[in-house]
């Protein structure tokens, strides 16, 4: 039986390129995403093209026991969850303190922060019993610098990386690897970046910007988490940060140089 691969936030970028990824290295890979039946569908048959095996789910996360649902279903049918990449969102955009709202604030927390404790306590004990396990959690910038209009998505993520930290204090010991991977920058993806900014202005970043490797290639962000996943527990990475080369880290608060090539 292959070992399995649940991605929870499974769309057209990072999630959906991770997904692929794992799937060529032997793995079934289940994803899951809160919308567009017809680009799960497309992935699914995608990975399936290409010689892996995939099965697609539509969930509403912040929903009680969907998240547990997903799992345990996951288990019962697929197999033990070897591998479970957290990959949910919370990016509600700019807005002041007074334009968020008290339901914006609180479904940021849930989806960033709460839901990657719920699929905690879902999937760890299984690992536990196998002695064995990995966590890949997709995080940002907001986890480490909390911006200007940025109140719901940096309390969110700073909680999901404190967590992060609680869960490898507890369960590092028992053989469960868990990753912080903080995405330092703008994404190459259609449905994330390319939905905040609009399809006119992503066209136009993806052929200037992008086309000098200014964007995160989703691709080769697949091929850390990969790594990441498969690394000696004598050396295993708790915490990492991507970002394109012609960036500036998160902790320099310079004006950013135009990149010159």
């Amino acid at each position: 039986m292959k070992p399995v691969c649940l991605v929870i936030g499974a769309g057209a970028g990072i999630g959906g390129t991770v997904a692929k990824r794992f799937a060529q290295g032997g793995y079934h890979v289940v994803l899951a995403r809160r919308s567009d039946k017809q680009g799960l569908d497309q992935l699914v048959c995608d990975i399936e093209a290409d010689g892996g095996t995939a099965e697609g789910h539509l969930i509403n996360a912040v929903e009680p026991s969907a998240i547990e649902t997903l799992i345990k279903d996951t288990e019962t049918k697929a197999g033990a969850i070897a591998v479970l990449v957290f990959n949910l969102g919370a990016q509600i955009g700019t807005r002041s303190l007074m334009a968020t709202s008290l339901k914006q604030f609180e479904l940021g927390w849930r989806m960033a922060c709460f839901g990657l404790f719920r699929a905690a306590q879902a999937a760890i004990p299984s690992m536990v019993r196998k002695g064995k396990g990995c966590f890949l959690v997709t995080s940002a910038t907001a986890a480490m610098r909390g911006n200007e209009g940025q109140h719901a998505h940096a309390a969110a993520m700073g909680g999901r990386r404190m967590l992060c930290q609680t869960l490898n204090a507890e369960f590092g010991p028992k053989g469960i690897h868990v990753a912080h991977i903080i995405v330092d920058g703008a994404v190459d993806a259609p449905d994330t970046l390319g939905k905040m900014i609009g399809a006119e202005r992503f066209s136009e970043l993806r052929s200037t910007v992008g086309a000098r490797d200014g964007l995160l290639d989703p691709v080769h962000v697949a091929e850390t988490y990969w790594h990441v996943a498969h690394q000696h527990r004598s050396a295993w990475t708790h915490e990492l940060d991507l970002r394109p080369w012609s960036e500036l880290p998160w902790w320099n608060d310079k004006p950013q140089p135009t990149a010159k090539i």
